[in-house]
């Protein structure tokens, strides 16, 4: 009886709890959200004062910003008057007319919550009902967890691993257990055991990427990136290398050559290709970052594939191979088209963008030295051109390896970008890689200039604005 006694006593207080505050008019509430936003805005033209004062927004910009704020405010100020009028005519206001329905989800409540809580407890509470220890119950299943004739045979396949550890299938089928399961960790370090056994599977080094980039919160480590490279230095044409080689570019601060990489990813994928939505999706954030217009920067896709159904007589290795075939021509056709383009450019070397065109090109493919060459061979030619100074400054980057700690850029590059800038003082991609050396080797002196002077160039309710903000205030907390 003192279990029932109990049980009503909180099954009452929770309903007071809940019931009373719906009752309440909120009579005055529209007043009080007016006159804290009111003073929210207010803070925002002291800040947008402070900014200008330090030179991080030009007066154009911050005239547009008041010019915003103070429409905001007198829409505020509007809705104010039109409450007084309501009032003066005898009209409640909406916020006045509430309780109604209030009044019924309350009464709602009150019912649904003691009934409720009975018709739960009749199922699932039985007082009579034994204890149950923790060591005789299945927490695996309970959570969800993999059933135990699954777990048995990871372990008995982890047993024959420790025998045998250089068994790449093994270590793959280990690998991919673990990501169905959600331990990523684990399925990581699977999978990079089956890679260093079993290096030249293109399948294999695709999903060993994708569970570094799983395990790192969607983020592309330096080791993904470099499998990924890894790929498309086998297969230049692989989609999901393309793919996430391009979002490392993208995260890494490059969005031009992410941009040209998802640009050409699109332009050579089949409408129906179940990457495309995707890709637009990128292709759309990295022009917003360049602060382009993504609809004209995004190609349109081949025509849509028809998949021939096979033969019922093809054997499983026949399809194979076929796709192997293809996978093959393609190439070909795509190193066809490169080296086209290589002895167009030998014939007619004056081709300033087709150089440029061909150097991206080498990059995607992977042969860094070659597309240095070519851009190389585009500065020759055009010299004071800041997006030539940059593309070569990029294609030397571009074959340094990459290191988590932050250290000094190659001088040829560095050279390049700062005589960009002298030909372009708002070049945005020299102002940002230029910042990034100073900061790299603790300038942070002239990081901080170049990043202001980046700064200026965008608007504070841009992507861009944020982050080279926060890039600021790391260097002044000495980050």
């Amino acid at each position: 009886m003192l279990f029932w006694i109990v049980a009503a006593a909180l099954t009452a207080a929770v309903v007071l709890l809940i019931v009373p505050p719906l009752l309440r008019k909120p009579e005055g509430a529209a007043e009080e959200r007016a006159a804290y936003d009111l003073e929210v805005y207010r803070d925002q033209l002291g800040e947008l004062e402070r900014d200008q004062g330090r030179g991080l927004i030009s007066e154009a910009q911050a005239a547009a910003a008041r010019a915003e704020i103070g429409r905001r405010m007198l829409a505020i100020a509007d809705r104010g008057k039109g409450s007084l009028k309501d009032g003066a005519k005898g009209k409640a206001p909406a916020a006045a007319r509430a309780p109604r329905s209030a009044m019924a989800l309350a009464a709602l409540l009150a019912v649904l919550l003691p009934l409720g809580t009975l018709a739960v407890y009749g199922k699932l509470g039985r007082p009579e009902l034994p204890a149950q220890p923790l060591a005789s119950r299945n927490l695996d299943h309970e959570r969800g967890g993999p059933p135990k004739n699954v777990l048995a045979a990871m372990d008995k396949l982890k047993a024959q691993l420790a025998e045998t550890p250089d068994d790449p299938q093994g270590w793959a089928i280990l690998g991919q257990a673990y990501a169905k399961m959600g331990r990523l960790p684990e399925a990581a370090d699977a999978l990079g055991k089956a890679v260093a056994l079993a290096g030249d599977d293109l399948e294999l080094l695709g999903s060993y990427g994708e569970v570094l980039i799983s395990a790192n919160g969607g983020t592309v480590p330096d080791e993904a990136r470099k499998t990924f490279d890894r790929v498309l230095a086998k297969d230049p044409t692989e989609p999901r290398a393309r793919f996430y080689a391009a979002l490392a570019r993208f995260q890494a601060g490059d969005s031009k050559d992410a941009l040209e990489r998802w640009s050409a990813l699109l332009a050579e994928s089949h409408a129906d290709a179940p990457w495309v939505p995707i890709v637009r999706t990128q292709i759309a954030a990295a022009a917003k970052a360049l602060n382009l217009d993504p609809a004209k920067v995004t190609p349109e896709p081949l025509p849509a594939q028809q998949q021939p159904p096979v033969a019922q007589n093809q054997g499983q290795g026949q399809g194979q191979m076929q796709g192997q075939t293809e996978g093959e021509n393609q190439q070909q056709m795509i190193r066809g088209m490169v080296d086209g383009l290589a002895a167009r450019l030998e014939a007619n070397p004056d081709d300033v963008d087709g150089w440029l065109r061909l150097s991206r090109s080498y990059g995607v493919m992977g042969e860094s030295a070659k597309a240095i060459d070519a851009a190389r061979k585009a500065r020759e030619r055009a010299p004071q051109r800041p997006d030539v100074l940059v593309a070569y400054a990029s294609a030397l980057l571009s074959a340094e390896p990459r290191s988590s700690k932050p250290g000094p850029m190659p001088e040829e590059a560095v050279a390049s970008l700062r005589q960009a800038l002298v030909a372009e003082p708002d070049n945005r991609d020299a102002l940002w890689l230029l910042g990034l050396n100073a900061a790299g080797v603790g300038q942070t002196a002239e990081a901080t200039d170049l990043w202001t002077r980046l700064l200026a160039q965008f608007k504070p309710e841009e992507p861009e604005y944020t982050l080279i903000r926060a890039r600021l205030e790391s260097l002044k907390a000495g980050g």
